[in-house]
């Protein structure tokens, strides 16, 4: 097996009658209850606030 190139290979061009179709839309609003709790972080931003806390000093 060998190793990666160093040497970046040209962007892949589609074989001819091959279109690619991307739509972007909205699907509509999304409304939220006045009272709902606001989402729990995901685990790296929790980890991240952690460690940030761990090292601020404490005067």
């Amino acid at each position: 097996m060998t190793g990666p190139s160093s040497t970046p290979r040209g962007e892949h061009t589609p074989k001819p009658g091959i279109w690619w179709t991307t739509t972007v839309g909205w699907s509509g609003e999304q409304l939220a209850d006045d009272d709902a709790e606001p989402p729990r972080a995901n685990r790296a931003t929790r980890r991240a606030a952690a460690r940030a806390a761990r090292r601020r000093p404490t005067a």
